[in-house]
C-alpha cells in the first residue's frame, strides 16, 4: 500500500482545538466557529457523495430518494416515517417476536424489516446525529494509508459505500438483510457506481481480499460477534485495517442492541493478530484496527 502523508483526522484536531492550552489563549466563541469550519469541511464531503443531482439540500435528496425507491410522492409523509422509524423497528422487532440469542430469529428480523430504510436514511441526513461523518473519518484514514479495496460489514442502506465508491474504492457492500441490499444495490447503481454485493445469509467474504473494512455500530446485533471477527480477519489483508465502533449501553428503545459488553471481542481481534493503531477518544469513540 501506498502511504500518503499523515494529517490528523477530525476527532483529533477538534481534540486539540479545545486541549487547555489553546483554551486559555482563544475565546470560546472563536473555538465553536473553528470546530464547526472542521466539521463542515467533512459535512460536505458526506453530503457532494450522496445528494443526487439536481439537489442542493441533503436531507430532502435522501427523502427524494425514498420517494422515488417506494413510489410515494409525498415527502412529508416520507419524513413522517423517517422521524417515527425508531419506535417502528422497536415495534418490528416485538412483532415478531425476535428471540435475541435465536440466530435464525434475528435474521428473519433484520432479512424482512421495513422500518430500518427509513430509520437509517433518516440517521445519515445529519439532521439529529452528526455521528455518521465517522465514515468519513474511515475514508480519510484509509486513504491516507493508500486502502483501495473496502468492504462495509453491516453496509445497511449502503451510504458508506455511496461516500468510499464517489471517491474511487473497490467497495463491495455486505448484509444479512435482503431489504436492505435491495435498496443499497438500487442506490449504487443509481449513481452509476459499481460494487460487490453480499448476503451474508449465504455468501461468504472472500479470503484476503479487503485492506480497508469498517463495521460500524455493527458488533451490538450479533448473536456471534466472536464469529465475525474471524469472518472478517480473514477477508482482511495482512497489514489491512478494521475501523469501527465497539460500544453501546442497554437502552429499551433499541431491543436490537443486544451485545453491550465487548471484552471477548477485543480478545479476539488481539488472538486474530489485530493490534489498536488509531482511536477517537474525542468525537464518537471508533476505533482502527491493523492486522498483522
Amino acid at each position: 500500500m501506498n502511504h500518503k502523508p499523515i494529517e490528523k483526522l477530525l476527532p483529533d484536531r477538534l481534540k486539540e482545538l479545545w486541549a487547555p492550552d489553546t483554551r486559555r489563549n482563544v475565546p470560546p466563541e472563536d473555538l465553536w466557529h473553528e470546530q464547526q469550519r472542521l466539521i463542515g469541511t467533512y459535512q460536505a464531503i458526506w453530503a457532494d457523495a450522496l445528494r443526487l443531482e439536481g439537489h442542493a439540500d441533503l436531507k430532502e435528496s435522501l427523502l427524494s430518494e425514498i420517494s422515488e425507491y417506494t413510489g410515494c410522492e409525498d415527502l412529508e409523509q416520507i419524513e413522517r416515517w423517517c422521524r417515527g422509524a425508531v419506535e417502528a423497528v422497536k415495534k418490528e422487532w416485538y412483532e415478531k417476536g425476535t428471540d435475541a440469542t435465536d440466530r435464525a430469529a434475528v435474521e428473519r428480523f433484520y432479512d424482512r424489516t421495513e422500518a430500518y430504510v427509513f430509520d437509517l436514511m433518516w440517521w445519515h441526513t445529519l439532521v439529529d446525529d452528526p455521528s455518521p461523518l465517522a465514515y468519513v473519518v474511515a475514508m480519510r484514514f484509509a486513504e491516507q494509508r493508500g486502502c483501495t479495496r473496502y468492504l462495509d460489514f453491516g453496509a445497511g442502506v449502503g451510504s458508506a459505500g455511496i461516500v468510499f465508491g464517489h471517491y474511487g474504492f473497490d467497495v463491495t457492500l455486505a448484509d444479512i438483510s435482503a431489504n436492505l441490499l435491495r435498496f443499497s444495490t438500487w442506490r449504487l447503481r443509481r449513481r452509476g457506481l459499481s460494487a460487490s454485493f453480499l448476503d451474508l445469509k449465504t455468501d461468504r467474504l472472500p479470503a484476503a481480499r479487503y485492506d480497508i473494512v469498517t463495521a460500524m455500530d455493527v458488533w451490538e446485533h450479533l448473536v456471534d460477534p466472536l464469529a465475525t471477527v474471524d469472518q472478517i480477519a480473514e477477508a482482511i489483508t495482512p497489514g489491512g485495517f478494521l475501523f469501527g465502533r465497539f460500544a453501546a449501553e442497554p437502552d429499551p428503545n433499541y431491543p436490537q442492541h443486544i451485545v453491550t459488553d465487548f471484552e471477548q471481542l477485543f480478545k479476539r481481534l488481539a488472538a486474530r493478530g489485530f493490534g489498536e493503531v488509531w482511536r477517537d477518544d474525542w468525537l464518537w469513540g471508533h476505533q482502527a484496527f491493523q492486522k498483522t
